[in-house]
């Protein structure tokens, strides 16, 4: 199981990453994905959607179960990955390529809440 040490990671089992634009990143981990089995659909954040940290902003289905995507903190989606709706099974192949929305942060002081790769990895047990 890889834990890009580059990326910041968060206890509902997403990575997130800071675009040259300044906007984030957001997809699940190589732990969730690998939880969750083979992805058959997502239902990421709608394009302009404000997020609320924490708090329910989508969907991952697998064929062994569905899993709600939390938000990673407050702000405004201003991007989803259209090519993971036809083809969900990214996240499976590359969970850390496969980004499922980008986002504009409205409050940049829970980014002092993420977890370290390292620190991800002990709450894992990986």
């Amino acid at each position: 199981m890889k834990f890009p040490s580059e990326l910041h990671f968060t206890a509902e089992h997403l990575w997130v990453s800071q675009a040259a634009d300044g906007n984030w990143l957001a997809g699940i981990t190589d732990y969730a994905q690998d939880l969750l089995g083979d992805i058959v659909f997502i239902e990421p954040p709608k394009l302009g959607s404000t997020l609320i940290n924490a708090q329910p902003c989508g969907i991952v289905e697998s064929v062994k179960t569905g899993s709600d995507l939390h938000a990673p903190m407050n702000g405004v989606v201003t991007a989803i990955n259209e090519d993971l709706l036809n083809a969900p099974e990214g996240i499976n192949d590359k969970p850390y390529a496969a980004w499922i929305f980008k986002f504009k942060p409205s409050d940049t002081s829970q980014i002092a809440h993420f977890l370290s790769a390292e620190a991800y990895k002990e709450l894992v047990g990986g």
